[in-house]
């Protein structure tokens, strides 16, 4: 009976401490998104009443807009550059000698661990060392991809490298028996069984790069759609915004959509891994 009771206390206190968590974690960005549908400054003031007026007020923002541009064109492109080169160095790595296998595996895992800030002031401190020897230093958008790069590459690294732990290698020297050169065998056997790691090593990078500041910051110049003028992106726009000025309430409805949209796309995600976890386990019944 004693037992019983300590069992039961114990999944009250643990099921309590996950409610707690999921409150804090989900209650501020509730009450985001509810702030969006009306133009006052907290949750208690509705006295201007629902409305879409901010997100009206967002889509007519130029500012705004020239900042999401630009931060999505840096995502994906250094998402999907991280991406291939990730993907084709965990496979590398996973190919090559022990003793290369734990030196490479080592200095991958100091980017994770490292602070943004010693990431970016050494790629700075580098960039205007080669900018020196080499007629100046031009920050601009491919010396932010530069950072971004370093920044996600290794998360990348980390998210295919289980998959290819899990891979029974047998499949790929099956290719090569059946005929298949070893790019084939890359394309048609490797890749398609470490995709669900790909995928999810290409959605922490631009995760990362979207919310990336500091990086940024340090490493932005002129170009993409800002013109003449350096790089804002969505991190960097409030920053210099909240300088001068209170937090645009436009940016309560552009943090919601960005919010709906990234749980579509989990949501997605999710769906996609279950059909391709299903699959396989149909494949292995089959074959039993």
């Amino acid at each position: 009976m004693v037992r019983k009771d300590h069992s039961l206390l114990k999944k009250i206190l643990a099921q309590t401490y996950i409610w707690i968590l999921l409150i804090l974690m989900y209650l501020p960005i509730l009450v985001l998104i509810i702030c969006s549908f009306t133009t006052g400054t907290n949750l208690m003031d509705w006295s201007q009443g629902f409305s879409f007026d901010l997100y009206a007020r967002l889509f007519k923002s130029k500012a705004i807009w020239v900042a999401v541009g630009n931060t999505v064109i840096i995502a994906v492109v250094s998402s999907l550059l991280a991406t291939i080169i990730g993907t084709l160095g965990a496979i590398g790595v996973h190919n090559s000698k022990p003793w290369v296998r734990k030196s490479l595996e080592f200095a991958t895992q100091i980017p994770v661990v490292n602070p943004e800030i010693v990431i970016a002031l050494s790629l700075i401190i580098m960039f205007v060392g080669f900018g020196g020897l080499f007629g100046g230093l031009q920050k601009s958008f491919w010396t932010i991809i530069a950072g971004h790069l370093v920044l996600t590459t290794p998360f990348v690294y980390l998210s295919v490298k289980p998959k290819l732990l899990q891979m029974d290698p047998s499949l790929y020297e099956a290719a090569l028996d059946l005929g298949c050169s070893p790019r084939q065998a890359l394309y048609k056997v490797t890749l398609p069984e470490l995709m669900p790691g790909i995928m999810g090593g290409f959605l922490l990078a631009i995760t990362l790069s979207l919310d990336d500041f500091v990086v940024t910051a340090f490493l932005k110049g002129p170009g993409l759609l800002s013109g003449t003028s350096d790089i804002q992106t969505i991190s960097t726009y409030v920053e210099a915004i909240i300088r001068r000025h209170p937090i645009p309430p436009e940016l309560r409805a552009l943090t919601t959509l960005i919010f709906l949209l990234v749980l579509a796309v989990v949501i997605g995600v999710t769906i996609y891994n279950n059909k391709i976890s299903g699959k396989a386990k149909k494949r292995k019944g089959r074959t039993y």
